[in-house]
């Protein structure tokens, strides 16, 4: 099941069509794992009078089985997708985790590409959607973070600055990956970059947040001088 960039089923080879309602279902319970139906009743119908909202929950519970047979675990209150189910997200998530704990393993520009090509449901404006997108993001700026600091250790300036621009891209008053990337370019010796930087960072904090650069940002950059 995809998440990321767009919405897609598949079974082997065939994609599987559904309808929107029978989605934001499927949707639900792939991102929140089992629940009952009380609470898919108020995820996804939060406005509408209970009894309507259940009988929603019914139709799209029938159409889901009649026409993904499988695809669902229906255990009386309970409903759950199949355990044979794989869902993109939840791999991603489990990526940036093992990133987390153990820091780069593999390949740098593969882990980077992959992180810059995983919006969340793109399109989708529910509630609850939305919470997991920006719940995403911000485990995404986390990756870029580590992956920016430890290719600088390493002296990888390229992957530095890869990862600290995607975070920038995100997040443009991302302090962190600002200072990653003026750091990057003042160790491959390119302080006009380092500098053009700091004063793009400094301008948009000013006109966004009214606020100035932190004394550990002004600090860095007087290095240069």
């Amino acid at each position: 099941m995809r998440l990321l960039q767009s919405w897609q089923l598949r079974r082997d080879a065939d994609v599987l069509h559904v309808a929107v309602r029978q989605q934001r279902l499927i949707t639900a319970l792939a991102i929140n794992g089992p629940r009952t139906r009380s609470y898919l009743v108020g995820l996804l119908w939060p406005e509408t009078p209970e009894s309507r909202a259940l009988e929603s929950l019914r139709v799209a519970l029938h159409l889901i089985c009649r026409q993904v047979p499988g695809l669902l675990v229906n255990n009386g209150p309970m409903l759950s997708l199949s355990e044979g189910v794989d869902v993109d997200l939840h791999r991603l998530r489990d990526q940036i985790r093992e990133l987390s704990r153990a820091g780069l393993n593999g390949n740098v520009s593969s882990c980077l590409q992959q992180l810059r090509n995983s919006e969340l449901l793109p399109g989708w404006y529910d509630d609850w959607v939305l919470f997991e997108q920006s719940r995403l993001q911000q485990d995404r700026l986390h990756a870029y973070h580590i992956i920016a600091r430890e290719s600088l250790v390493r002296r990888d300036y390229e992957s530095a600055l890869e990862a600290a621009e995607a975070a920038l891209e995100v997040e443009p008053l991302y302090e962190s990956a600002v200072g990653l990337l003026i750091e990057a370019e003042r160790q491959r010796g390119n302080n006009a970059a380092a500098l053009r930087a700091f004063y793009k960072y400094e301008t948009k904090l000013k006109a966004d947040m009214g606020l100035v650069p932190s004394g550990a940002m002004r600090q860095l950059v007087s290095e240069m001088s």
